[in-house]
């Protein structure tokens, strides 16, 4: 049994699901939509929070986050689980796709077969889609995956409970009601882009948004003296992980905001989002040189590397200009009203 889902490859596995979902139920959004109205841009820094005996740094919310501010904003009901009977876990996936339920879920990447091994690694937040079932086989809409892949029962458990930092725990999600869905209309769109503005300039901790983009700066200026080298580049190493490899990063999150910040501009005639998409396109090009930078420094490819001192100034400028732009955007939406 295999549902009629059109499973359609996307740049990031949380928007992926979340787009693919919604055109299953006989909605057409872009995944630049989706992470927009999720207010998907977001930036942290987190040395209490250890991935690897390292700290973590995340361009993204919260895994779910993005699924449940869309649903929210359009009416759509959702129903999440989560479980500590691996059975139990199967038995209730089973039941939904059996009543026609497509079902979203968190898996371990590490142990993903259809993954190639060198992207491989033990990260436990990446979405994935479960659209059949045929014998022993689970039919899987994997959105950053060309096609369709398969799992066997056993390998699918294995990932749905995976260990180590944020295990999934079986966590699975569904649309359960689609009966009150309303268009996106410019009010949605509004909410959505000052809900990500409060995100990155207003938390008041200096680990989160653009002051946490500081934060890490002004450790990082610490990490050879602190860690000593081999330390302090293990932790440079974690950063560029999360940039470059899970989800897509920094620049990318960055990209697909400036994308969505040109289909708002489109639906409540603001033509001054245009300039804004355009300058954080800019601003994703300069995390991209950092990262290239950090990376040389990491491997040590040459004499003339960057120094851990120079990544931070990077970053300092990026803080700076990251906070302009929102500020500026927080007051055209305003604004506009």
């Amino acid at each position: 049994m295999e549902l009629n889902f059109v499973h359609k490859p996307s740049g990031h596995c949380e928007n992926g699901v979340v787009s693919n979902l919604l055109r299953f139920y006989g909605v057409e959004m872009s995944e630049a939509m989706v992470f927009g109205l999720g207010s998907g841009l977001f930036f942290s820094h987190m040395p209490f929070y250890k991935m690897h005996g390292m700290a973590i740094t995340s361009f993204r919310p919260l895994p779910g986050d993005i699924f449940s501010r869309v649903v929210k904003l359009l009416g759509i009901k959702m129903k999440r689980f989560k479980f500590r009977d691996k059975e139990k876990a199967m038995d209730k996936l089973d039941e939904l796709l059996m009543k026609g339920f497509p079902v979203g879920m968190l898996v371990g990447v590490y142990h993903l077969p259809y993954f190639p091994k060198e992207y491989r690694f033990h990260f436990n937040a990446h979405n994935i889609c479960v659209i059949g079932k045929e014998e022993d086989q689970y039919i899987v809409s994997d959105p950053v995956v060309v096609d369709k892949c398969r799992l066997s029962s056993n390998e699918l458990k294995l990932v749905r409970f995976a260990s180590g930092t944020y295990p999934p725990k079986g966590r699975m999600y569904y649309i359960s009601d689609f009966k009150g869905i309303k268009p996106v209309n410019e009010s949605m769109v509004r909410k959505a882009i000052l809900k990500n503005c409060n995100r990155m300039l207003k938390i008041p901790l200096p680990m989160f948004g653009v002051e946490g983009i500081r934060y890490l700066a002004k450790r990082m200026r610490k990490w050879v003296s602190f860690f000593g080298e081999k330390k302090a580049a293990l932790n440079l190493a974690q950063v560029i992980r999360m940039l470059e490899e899970i989800g897509t990063g920094g620049a990318g999150f960055r990209f697909m905001y400036a994308a969505f910040l040109q289909e708002a501009s489109v639906m409540i005639n603001e033509p001054r989002l245009n300039r804004l998409s355009a300058e954080l396109t800019a601003i994703g090009d300069q995390w991209r040189d950092f990262s290239y930078n950090a990376a040389r420094l990491f491997k040590k490819r040459d004499a003339e590397v960057a120094t851990y001192d120079q990544l931070a100034d990077k970053l300092m400028v990026i803080a700076d200009r990251e906070e302009k732009l929102f500020r500026e955007l927080e007051k055209v939406i305003r604004d506009a009203r």
